[in-house]
């Protein structure tokens, strides 16, 4: 029997930018990028180098009939739903690319690829004002601080220069421009990216991530702007999922070659990738709980289990069981199923431990007292604790830091010792949903034991 074909139909990008041999920036980390996010993407190479994550090693510039002629084979035959611009490299290439972009009816993404993270430059010093004419034609520009000052004359060291380069940008002709600012410091040591547009402005902050792991961040926001474009989206929205998914890709680096490493392109299609998988694994920790009956350990306020996709970030990126597990005559029971974003404080400990080990995957609350206090201290690792009443900051993310800093290496379990109005509680954490009912079922071990 032969199959009948079900073909889909993505949107099409187009990505005109220079070719990058490490993998990591130009096309190469465009068409990651839009392949992730549910989009088609074909290509135009503007130049070709050879460059790793230590460096560009050399530069060759097409011919501008050969870029021109990859452009007619893509427009030829695509319904390209949005363009996207990167190293272009000479005056005579962003002229082309200028006509080209005027010529295709759907949004452009300008990124004006002047220098390398490397900091090797990718565009001559001449091409800098041909870019007016590129920047007329586009729906969005893209340019970090460094490229802001070049095109604008506006150094833009703060909020307010941020804005400024990005109206002159606007008055330039583009319809909105995107000034990012992870190359500017500041005292909150914030990222802090300005987008100004007809309608006004907006800023997007999120923390600063301590690592020199960004090579393809400007391609790969550019790309995922460009592509939720593809899609529909609006500038603004495009723009807040673009700097969303940029945020993690540049936490959750790719450690590959010599140098720092690369920005993760495809890291929230595998972190949607997990999600089932995780689920399952917190469904089978609670199946474990109620087969061996948790209950002697359940706290007043239930218990509950949560577990993080690889690349979680926020609560409802973890998986947890509605209503928790609380203890009842025939045993521990869970309230309701598990569903992502069940639970706050648990989830919001276990994200919190993730910034000191980003490999922690599964965290469950238990009650404590002297009994489980002697328990976890046989556990294979550190317990670290904290005291809600030296809290001036009123969170969990402090308690967990505090708790972090006071412990060698990743503590199994965290505790808060509670006070007047609160019960203490103990978070058992794990890297796996096994180790996590290996260390729980220790610890009623133990417990049941000493009863």
């Amino acid at each position: 029997m032969t199959r009948r074909d079900a073909p889909v139909s993505p949107p099409v990008v187009l990505s005109i930018a220079g070719s990058d041999s490490g993998g990591g920036a130009g096309v190469q980390a465009d068409l990651k990028t839009i392949e992730a996010g549910g989009a088609f993407g074909t290509t135009a190479v503007t130049s070709v180098t050879a460059q790793n994550t230590t460096g560009v090693e050399s530069t060759h510039v097409l011919p501008t009939a050969e870029i021109d002629a990859q452009c007619d084979a893509v427009v030829s035959d695509f319904d390209v739903a949005a363009v996207k611009t990167g190293m272009l490299a000479t005056a005579e290439v962003v002229d082309l690319v200028a006509d080209r972009v005027r010529a295709v009816a759907a949004p452009a993404v300008v990124d004006p690829v002047m220098v390398a993270a490397s900091g090797d430059r990718l565009l001559a010093s001449e091409a800098e004002r041909a870019y007016e004419a590129l920047i007329a034609e586009a729906t969005l520009v893209t340019p970090n601080a460094d490229e802001a000052a070049v095109l604008t004359g506006i150094d833009p060291d703060g909020e307010s220069e941020a804005r400024e380069a990005g109206e002159r940008l606007v008055e330039l002709g583009a319809d909105a421009a995107l000034v990012k600012g992870g190359h500017v410091a500041n005292e909150s040591d914030d990222v802090v990216d300005v987008l100004v547009t007809a309608d006004g402005v907006e800023t997007f902050r999120h923390p600063r991530v301590d690592t020199d792991a960004t090579h393809g961040s400007g391609c790969t926001l550019s790309s995922a702007i460009a592509t939720r474009l593809a899609h529909g989206d609006d500038v603004e929205a495009a723009v807040a999922s673009g700097i969303d998914l940029l945020a993690r890709a540049v936490r959750y680096n790719l450690d590959v070659g010599e140098g720092p490493g690369a920005v993760h392109h495809a890291v929230e299609l595998r972190d949607r990738a997990a999600r089932d998988d995780t689920a399952e694994a917190v469904e089978r920790v609670v199946r474990a709980f109620v087969d061996r009956n948790v209950g002697p350990l359940v706290p007043e306020v239930g218990t509950n289990v949560a577990g993080a996709t690889p690349y979680a970030e926020r609560p409802d990126e973890t998986a947890a069981v509605e209503g928790r597990i609380t203890r009842t005559l025939s045993g521990a029971e869970p309230n309701r199923g598990v569903r992502f974003g069940a639970s706050t404080h648990v989830a919001r400990l276990l994200l919190a431990a993730r910034e000191h080990d980003p490999d922690l995957r599964f965290a469950a609350n238990l009650r404590h007292g002297d009994a489980v206090a002697s328990a976890l201290a046989d556990l294979d690792g550190p317990v670290a604790e904290f005291d809600p009443a030296d809290d001036r900051a009123g969170s969990v993310e402090w308690g967990v830091e505090t708790a972090f800093d006071a412990v060698d290496g990743t503590p199994a379990a965290v505790v808060d010792r509670g006070n007047d109005a609160t019960e203490a509680i103990a978070f058992v954490l794990a890297r796996t949903p096994d180790a996590l009912v290996d260390r729980t079922l220790a610890v009623l071990d133990a417990v049941e034991n000493e009863n």
